[in-house]
């Protein structure tokens, strides 16, 4: 097996796949960037165009719900509009060493470039430790120039938030791609680190939205959060939690 392989499905003749902008949303902190990059995926119907697996996954396969197994990989979504065309970058995992991450990084940044990518968003959470109650969105570009778009759509561009960096796909494709001629721009969600985290997911979504120029439904978000609310206040509370409750994102 190579260290990455990537495969792109079959397309017809001249239906070429050109994308000003990538938005890159891989599990991480409280899978804020995944949950809004999932999100945008089916709201978008985006179609699925490339798989990538490397040996730098951890070693093991994913279980379907039928029982049949495949290997982890990341995947690549392409969606074709009147007046946008985004590609996503969501997946399984991120690296399990740090070769890894920078190894994946260069990889999505030569599929970003043979697909035109000017611009690239990276979407991910920064745990705080404590719940919170009114999720902010803090941002970070790889060229001055974008802060103020960045703070325009409601985001906060700090020199101490976060603090320690930006650890891997989220941070390194913005260094990396500075390198390459691609801007970059960083949101993450604020969340509590410890559970998924759909409250804080809708509201990095309406900052996007905003800087995208486009309009997401983000119903199913909200209603997500609404559950883990309840869920949340459920556990505070002392009740006993019933097989009936939702407990999804609890993982």
């Amino acid at each position: 097996m190579e260290e990455i392989t990537i495969r792109f499905a079959e397309r017809k003749p001249g239906e070429e796949i050109r994308a000003p902008v990538m938005i890159e949303g891989l599990p991480g902190i409280g899978h804020v960037g995944k949950l809004v990059a999932e999100h945008m995926i089916r709201e978008l119907g985006a179609e699925k165009v490339a798989e990538i697996e490397s040996i730098f996954f951890p070693p093991q396969v994913i279980i379907d719900e039928e029982g049949t197994v495949r290997l982890a990989n990341n995947e690549i979504y392409y969606y074709s509009g009147n007046s946008h065309r985004f590609l996503f970058l969501v997946g399984d995992y991120q690296a399990t060493s740090g070769e890894g991450h920078y190894l994946l990084a260069d990889a999505y940044l030569d599929i970003a470039i043979e697909c035109g990518v000017s611009r690239l968003y990276t979407l991910g959470g920064y745990g705080v430790g404590h719940l919170v109650e009114e999720p902010r969105v803090l941002g970070a570009v790889n060229d001055p120039s974008l802060k103020e778009s960045v703070e325009a759509a409601g985001a906060i561009v700090s020199r101490n938030e976060p603090g320690g960096g930006i650890i891997g796909a989220a941070g390194l494709l913005l260094g990396m791609g500075l390198a390459r001629g691609i801007e970059g721009i960083c949101l993450m969600g604020e969340t509590s680190g410890y559970l998924v985290d759909p409250k804080s997911a809708a509201s990095l979504l309406r900052v996007i939205s905003t800087l995208l120029g486009i309009e997401i439904d983000p119903t199913r978000l909200e209603q997500r959060a609404e559950e883990m609310e309840y869920m949340l206040q459920k556990l505070v509370d002392g009740d006993r939690v019933s097989q009936d409750d939702e407990l999804r994102y609890f993982v």
